[in-house]
């Protein structure tokens, strides 16, 4: 498709003939409606299937499958080992095959797996389940998983949206984590009064199960594969859409660039900037893959009875969410204050668990552990800057690859800081690894932050001096077919990263 859109390296494209600013806010509001409302809910049901495994564990789910010592904590990292387990293969099916009917039916089988898990009896049943899931769900989110974010819709987001549209949506995809906490612990507590025929905790896993089940139906039919297959866009719509995404994102990721490079992959492996999303990657999952199993175990080792600890998890999911949309917007906003957002999500959970794990009393303790709750917001700011940051198709899928290969590793680890012998003093060994997670986080964030501006300044003295040797004709310039050629960062006059 070539394309005829007047071109400003790194800008956002507005009012450019041909396209009109009522085309470009359409398109914007339809893609919206479409593509993030339907990665919105599938995140929701993502994080309700994941961590409804806290809620039946004080719904009566260990003591049904009889399990003791730390099988539970293994039942919460076996996981991400089958999150690992399909990790490399997911990369290159997502890139080969058609991405919306490819999650929708990984979707379907994620919520059979789910509803399965009711049938369980005992820890290897369990953690087959769980390990299963982990498959699942990793070839079916993007990433992230929480990752968070997951490869694919990482690779969907920068596959719709520019480089300043990017850390917002990123935003309110991955808020559907906490939205999805928050209407889990509410349908929780309601099912948590249900005992007959079925215990609480299958019924939870039975309930949402089916619900997944019947999202992926709307998926498989609303989740186009390519723009030139998304069928809410006129012909126009659809011209308008790719060309902005060349112009002032991360370049086109269709078929036509989906040729796996080596060269790119080396590329990935020897840009310094992958190895501090590695170190924030890590650091940010240990304590969330801990919280998000052990979350209702804390509370309820903090004096709250089962019901109880469903409910005062509200406001976490409120405050979860909150920081999640408000620093995905200051992120697109204002380019570059990503790292600083960063540092500032993270310092409140420093702060609550150094309480945690020196208090005992129990409204103080449930006040620090809402503090932690600002801590998920920056993985989303992290995938953000990721997809802002990287160009070339395989490129971005490498980083993403080797990010939830890290991610996994970091939640594996979480759920091992969580001692059952120390379950009756609330887990101060996790809280501390928590503490001492976090405040690295702040430190590789500001190292990030010296060398971006390191090389956008060296960047600007290279393009400088190439410049005053041959100066550029003013004007516009349009789009050509080298625009839209699967080149990386790197290899891309006046790219500038984000920080």
């Amino acid at each position: 498709m070539a394309g005829h859109l007047a071109t400003a390296a790194d800008e956002e494209v507005q009012d450019v003939s041909p396209y009109t600013n009522a085309l470009a806010k359409r398109v914007i509001r339809k893609i919206d409606l479409r593509i993030l409302v339907i990665m919105f809910v599938t995140y929701n049901l993502n994080f309700m299937d994941k961590t409804i495994l806290s809620s039946a564990a004080v719904f009566g789910l260990t003591e049904d499958n009889h399990l003791h010592g730390t099988q539970y904590s293994w039942v919460s990292s076996v996981f991400y080992f089958g999150y690992l387990f399909f990790e490399y293969p997911t990369t290159i099916l997502i890139q080969r095959l058609p991405i919306g009917k490819y999650i929708s039916g990984v979707t379907l089988l994620w919520g059979i797996i789910v509803a399965s898990t009711a049938a369980c009896s005992n820890f290897g049943g369990l953690a087959t389940c769980r390990f299963l899931l982990g498959v699942a769900m990793q070839r079916a989110d993007i990433e992230l998983q929480e990752a968070t974010i997951s490869p694919a819709f990482v690779y969907v987001t920068s596959m719709w949206y520019t480089r300043d549209e990017i850390p917002i949506r990123t935003g309110v995809w991955f808020a559907g984590n906490s939205c999805g906490g928050f209407i889990a612990s509410l349908l929780a507590y309601g099912i948590g009064q249900i005992d007959h025929p079925l215990h609480p905790w299958q019924w939870m896993f039975i309930i949402f199960g089916v619900a997944t089940s019947l999202w992926s139906v709307v998926m498989f039919f609303g989740l186009p594969d390519t723009i030139n297959d998304a069928d809410f866009l006129t012909e126009e719509e659809k011209q308008y859409a790719e060309d902005r995404v060349v112009t002032a994102g991360l370049g086109r990721t269709d078929p036509i660039n989906s040729q796996w490079k080596v060269e790119q992959v080396f590329e990935c492996l020897m840009d310094p900037k992958t190895y501090f999303f590695i170190a924030m990657s890590v650091l940010t999952q240990i304590p969330n893959g801990g919280t998000g199993s052990f979350g209702n175990l804390a509370l309820k080792s903090f004096g709250f009875t089962s019901l109880q600890s469903t409910l005062v998890s509200l406001p976490a999911s409120v405050i979860s969410m909150t920081t999640i949309m408000s620093t995905g917007w200051l992120a697109s906003r204002f380019r570059n204050i990503t790292t600083f957002l960063i540092i500032a999500v993270v310092i409140p959970p420093v702060v609550g668990s150094a309480i945690i794990f020196s208090e005992k009393t129990k409204g103080l303790r449930l006040f620090a552990y809402y503090l932690l709750q600002t801590g998920p917001g920056a993985l989303p700011l992290v995938l953000g800057l990721i997809s802002a940051n990287y160009k070339g198709v395989t490129k971005k899928m490498t980083v993403t690859a080797i990010l939830f290969v890290t991610y996994c590793a970091g939640n594996i680890a979480g759920p091992q800081t969580f001692k059952s012998s120390e379950k009756s003093r609330g887990y101060p060994t996790a809280f501390k690894a928590i503490l001492i997670c976090y405040g690295l986080v702040m430190l590789v964030s500001i190292a990030l932050r010296v060398y971006l501006t390191f090389v956008n300044k060296s960047r600007d003295k290279t393009e400088e001096a190439a410049a005053a040797l041959e100066p550029a004709i003013p004007g516009k310039t349009q789009l050509t077919e080298i625009d839209y050629e699967d080149v990386t960062d790197f290899n891309t006059s006046g790219f500038r990263y984000r920080m």
